[in-house]
């Protein structure tokens, strides 16, 4: 991280290696936003920070772009990558070829950091609606603001490999995206969704009836099914992902303890960090959606956070959170003219 030339293999974020540009359609210069002052811009509510792509105030994703919620969003990567035994992937794309990379929804652009350093060869863009991304990443990396649910600027089949992770209620139109994959993905190329689920549950009934978790599921689906958005991706991506056409689907389903309550040793680990992530996470994933979308008070908000924070130091609760690891191919003879 020596100067602005981009040695020791970085270069500033907002600059576009000419490695990837075989990735972009012909007229990107005139379509792609750049990081100009009113994308850098930010809304600021109830002490938190909004992204305003586009000047929009509330469109699809309701949480905070600012660091506090930016810390949950890497404490996320830490624990995937714990439920992935340390792989950032597993789809079966092949690392040994030069590939394109595309990272949807990218947040922080952890993912697409990681996964650009640990492959040379890929070219890896991340998009996303709030840069806040670092200004210093690889030199195979890059990063968009974009809307990924608006038309892409990318070329049709030119992707290797599209990874999307915790997107969770913020997506209107979940086949028009997967459709949109399609399209881009070169034949043969893989889709990746890592997703998990907006509840805390138990298998030995450690959680009261009438708990405030029991109450807290039934909140958060319920505002993302009066957005239209579901929280519930983890289990319809799957079957979204066959009916696009996509084959060879893959799909793992995963538990993250809430706690460090569980004997075995990998679980107890991912069980302190999901803990971390939520006392780090709840405010931001609950603030703008129960205002905006449920009609709360900031007042109610907060009255529901501290008995939901009560809830965590309960040792006696053996809660978990549902998710899954979903992939597909996109088939070796297929191509966007033909779909």
């Amino acid at each position: 991280m020596e100067d602005a030339e981009g040695r020791n293999g970085i270069t500033p974020a907002a600059e576009v290696p000419s490695g990837l540009d075989s990735a972009y359609s012909g007229d990107i210069q005139s379509e792609t936003t750049s990081l100009s002052s009113s994308i850098a811009a930010h809304r600021f509510e109830n002490g938190r920070r909004y992204h305003t792509y586009k000047g929009a105030a509330d469109t699809q994703y309701w949480a905070p772009n600012d660091d506090d919620q930016n810390d949950q969003l890497d404490i996320a990567h830490h624990i995937f990558n714990l439920i992935m035994d340390g792989n950032l992937s597993l789809a079966p794309i092949d690392k040994e070829k030069p590939h394109q990379v595309l990272d949807l929804g990218t947040g922080t652009g952890i993912w697409a950091i990681d996964f650009a350093d640990e492959n040379p060869q890929a070219n890896v863009i991340g998009v996303d609606l709030s840069p806040t991304q670092p200004h210093w990443v690889p030199s195979n990396c890059c990063f968009q603001v974009d809307d990924i649910t608006e038309n892409w600027t990318f070329a049709e089949d030119s992707m290797d490999f599209i990874h999307i992770r915790a997107l969770y209620g913020s997506i209107k139109d979940w086949p028009a995206l997967y459709e949109k994959c399609m399209r881009h993905l070169k034949p043969g190329g893989w889709l990746e969704q890592v997703e998990y689920s907006a509840d805390w549950i138990s298998d030995d009934d450690s959680i009261p009836v009438g708990h405030i978790f029991h109450k807290a599921s039934d909140w958060y689906n319920g505002a993302g099914d009066k957005m239209g958005q579901t929280f519930r991706i983890w289990e319809l991506a799957k079957d979204y992902i066959d009916q696009a056409g996509f084959v060879n689907t893959v799909e793992r389903r995963f538990k993250m303890p809430l706690g460090p309550w569980p004997a075995d040793k990998k679980m107890k680990e991912i069980g302190r960090w999901h803990l971390l992530e939520a006392y780090q996470g709840i405010e931001g994933w609950t603030l703008a959606l129960y205002t905006r979308i449920l009609g709360w008070s900031v007042e109610e908000v907060q009255r529901f956070l501290a008995e939901v924070r009560a809830g965590f130091e309960d040792r006696s609760i053996h809660a978990y959170t549902r998710g899954s690891i979903v992939y597909g191919q996109k088939p070796l003879h297929s191509t966007a003219s033909s779909l």
